[in-house]
């Protein structure tokens, strides 16, 4: 294997791959990145047996074959070289890095025990790149983070007709967007729950690509379904997660509400920073809403209180309802409007927190719901 790349095409290329390999892989091999190269052009994989990812670069190229190297030390390499043409090329049992005056000899590992990669399963259908990389940023974050609750840390994915709706919940907040996208068969009703993690830098890299990303989804028995991505010359297949139990979320969001407020969310984002600055680990902060605006209280110790007064457009009863300020600031921060209307049942139910326009009128899409935390005053 011999050939010549552009730095910034390989560079890009191995550190999308490399992102997804396993920190402590079961077997040496899966810590590697393959580099084959075909006719002209250079095929950048990895694969962990859950995830795999690839991407394809032009090269020129002087003699085809494969290579498997450290996916984490070639990622750091190819960052730090200089912005010049890279020559590479297998030798024995090494690979040898030329850019510029720059010059590095890696040890390979054998092609040989490398897994194959799985194909990617049939289109499903697809949807625009930008629009797809937001709606997944905005539910990811409402993903459970405990990997003894294998379920929680999935995003739900429904696709039903022309709508896609994503969900995620890891108990104490629960995230749904919906949106529309083009099946490949209209009358198309299935679901997946695909690991949050994987969804989120997946979409993530996709998105700044712009045009569509191809949505490819293969259902088996429990667990053993398969869900694929691609966009551009990049490529992702996930195995899925059991699915079959997941609690059925959306009865969650409250039918009706007794109270809500309008806020400007980067004003209310702001002054629950502030105030949550002298609050405790598990201490909530605490909105006191009433006809005259919102006051933000928090307080760790007697010694350390903060409240500040803010505007806010409010309907209903007076109403003190305490959050996790973390929460509730990651709900504020991804509704992609700078208006919010925070709807309540009562101080003891959870809340819902959705995008609106200038004038209070909620816009559809997507809802935020976060549970309260009971406090005594």
């Amino acid at each position: 294997m011999k050939f010549r790349v552009e730095r910034d095409a390989l560079a890009d290329a191995v550190a999308w791959t490399a992102k997804s390999l396993p920190s402590r892989p079961s077997v040496p091999v899966l810590a590697g990145v393959m580099l084959r190269v075909t006719d002209g052009l250079l095929h950048v994989s990895g694969f962990d047996y859950e995830v795999s990812s690839q991407v394809t670069v032009d090269v020129q190229g002087d003699a085809d074959g494969a290579a498997l190297v450290s996916g984490r030390l070639l990622a750091e390499i190819t960052k730090a070289l200089p912005a010049k043409p890279v020559d590479i090329a297998a030798v024995g049992a090494h690979l040898e890095l030329v850019c510029g005056s720059a010059r590095f000899t890696l040890p390979t590992m054998p092609v040989e025990d490398y897994p194959a990669l799985p194909e990617m399963p049939a289109s499903t259908g697809s949807v625009d790149a930008a629009a797809f990389a937001a709606a997944v940023a905005q539910v990811a974050i409402a993903a459970g983070r405990d990997e003894t609750l294998p379920m929680m840390t999935g995003i739900r994915v429904e696709l039903n007709g022309s709508t896609l709706a994503m969900l995620a919940t890891d108990r104490y907040r629960l995230a749904l967007r919906e949106m529309q996208w083009r099946p490949d068969d209209p009358d198309i009703s299935i679901n997946a729950l695909v690991p949050a993690r994987t969804l989120a830098d997946t979409a993530k890299t996709l998105g700044p690509l712009g045009g569509e990303v191809t949505v490819a989804l293969a259902q088996g028995s429990a667990g053993e379904g398969m869900i694929g991505f691609a966009g551009g010359t990049r490529r992702t297949t996930s195995r899925l997660l059991d699915g079959a139990n997941y609690p059925p979320v959306r009865s969650l969001f409250p039918s009706s509400h007794n109270s809500a407020a309008r806020v400007l969310v980067a004003a209310l984002v702001e002054v629950v920073r502030r105030v949550a600055l002298v609050a405790e680990r598990t201490t909530p902060v605490l909105l006191s809403f009433s006809s005259d605006g919102l006051v933000v209280e928090a307080g760790g110790t007697e010694e350390a209180r903060a409240s500040e007064a803010m505007d806010a457009t409010f309907t209903g009863e007076p109403l003190t309802i305490g959050f996790n300020p973390q929460y509730l600031i990651d709900g504020l921060q991804n509704l992609g409007s700078p208006h919010a209307v925070l709807s309540f049942v009562d101080a003891f139910k959870s809340a819902v927190i959705s995008p609106a326009t200038e004038d209070g009128e909620i816009i559809e899409g997507y809802r935020y719901l976060i549970m309260p935390i009971r406090v005594t005053r």
